[in-house]
C-alpha cells in the first residue's frame, strides 16, 4: 500500500507532511509527498478576509483529492473551514501542540505593556483581542509564510509578530519568543496546534481505516470535534474573530468559546462542560449560548462590514 500525501509547499506545511510521512512509514506504509500551490499561497498582498475565507488554503488540494491524484491532504487544523465540501471528511487529528499565541521579536524588552509597540498580524481574532485588552497597541497587517513574516519584521515592518506557538516551535524559532500569551485573554482559533488529515469519499475504505488508525490521537480528536462543532454553529470562518478551546479532563470536556466585535469593544465568552461522547453536541450548545447572548448581533455586524469592504 502506498499513500500519496498532498500538502502546501511552505516550510511549515512541509514539516507537517513529513511528520505524517514519518508516522506512516514507521507503521510500514510506503508514502510519497506531493506539493500543491493554493490561492492563499499566491495572493500575499491582500488579507484573508478580503480574498474570501472559504477554502483559501484548501480548494486546489481538494480538487486533487477528488480526482485521486493524492490520497490524503495534510492541513493545519485551524485552517480548515467548519463545513467541508460534500464528499470530503477529516479522518485524523494528530496530537496537539501547545495552543497558545506567542509574541515573537528580534528586539529585547518588547511587551504588551509598551504603548508604542507595533505588532504584526493579519488575524482578525488577534487584532480584536488586542483592541479589547490592549487598545493602545498599533497593529499592521503582515502576511506570508513564517519565514517571510519574520523577515518583514526584521526589515522594520513591525516590532513584533503575534503567531501560534505551534508553528514557531516547529520551525525552530523558540529563541525569538518574547512571551507566551495568556489563554484567559488570547483564546486561540479553533483547531490551533493540531495537524489534521483530509480525504475524499472515493478513497479505499481499508486504506482510510489504516491511515486513521496510525495518525488519529483520540484525546485531541474529542476536543477538536467539540471546537469544530462550535465553529460550524457560529458560522465563523478565518475572517471572523471567533475563538474556542476545548480541553480534556478525564472523561469530560471543558470548553470555552466566544466572539469579539472588530473594534474590540464587545467580547462574549461562555464556558460549558460535558461528556467526551457528546463532544459535538457540547460545541454546538456552547455556540448557541454565545449567539443568544448577543453574539448573533456581533456576527451579523461583522459580516455586513466585511461584505462592504
Amino acid at each position: 500500500m502506498k499513500v500519496r500525501i498532498g500538502t502546501r509547499g511552505s516550510k511549515l506545511a512541509l514539516w507537517q507532511a513529513y511528520h505524517v510521512q514519518d508516522k506512516l512509514e514507521t507503521a510500514g506504509i510506503e508514502t510519497e509527498i506531493v506539493t500543491i500551490e493554493t490561492k492563499g499561497d499566491k495572493i500575499l498582498d491582500v488579507s484573508i478576509a478580503k480574498i474570501g475565507s472559504k477554502g483559501v488554503f484548501t480548494e486546489e488540494i481538494e480538487e486533487q483529492l477528488a480526482n485521486g491524484t493524492i490520497d490524503i491532504a495534510v492541513h493545519s487544523a485551524k485552517d480548515m473551514q467548519s463545513s467541508l465540501p460534500e464528499g470530503f471528511e477529516l479522518i485524523a487529528f494528530m496530537e496537539r501542540e501547545e495552543v497558545n499565541d506567542v509574541m515573537v521579536s528580534h528586539k529585547e524588552g518588547v511587551s504588551l505593556e509598551n504603548d508604542d509597540l507595533v505588532l504584526g498580524t493579519s488575524s482578525t481574532r488577534r487584532i480584536a483581542t488586542l483592541r479589547h485588552f490592549y487598545p493602545n497597541i498599533k497593529t499592521v497587517p503582515v502576511r506570508g509564510n513564517l519565514q517571510t513574516r519574520i523577515r518583514k519584521m526584521e526589515e522594520g515592518a513591525c516590532d513584533a509578530l503575534l503567531l501560534a506557538y505551534a508553528g514557531v516551535h516547529r520551525m525552530g524559532y523558540n529563541e525569538k519568543i518574547k512571551s507566551k500569551l495568556s489563554l484567559e485573554e488570547f483564546i486561540p482559533a479553533v483547531g490551533q496546534g493540531s495537524v489534521t488529515v483530509e480525504v475524499h469519499e472515493s478513497l479505499d475504505p481499508a486504506k482510510k481505516l489504516k491511515i486513521s488508525g496510525v495518525l488519529d490521537h483520540p484525546e485531541t480528536a474529542h476536543c477538536l470535534k467539540a471546537e469544530r462543532a462550535f465553529l460550524k454553529t457560529m458560522d465563523g470562518g478565518c475572517s471572523i474573530p471567533v475563538f474556542g478551546l476545548a480541553q480534556l479532563d478525564g472523561e469530560e470536556i471543558q470548553m470555552k468559546g466566544g466572539i469579539i466585535s472588530l473594534d474590540g469593544k464587545q467580547r462574549i465568552l461562555k464556558e460549558k462542560n460535558g461528556p467526551v461522547h457528546q463532544a459535538e453536541i457540547l460545541g454546538s450548545e456552547l455556540a448557541n449560548e454565545v449567539l443568544s447572548s448577543g453574539g448573533k448581533e456581533i456576527l451579523e455586524e461583522i459580516k455586513t462590514r466585511l461584505n462592504n469592504e
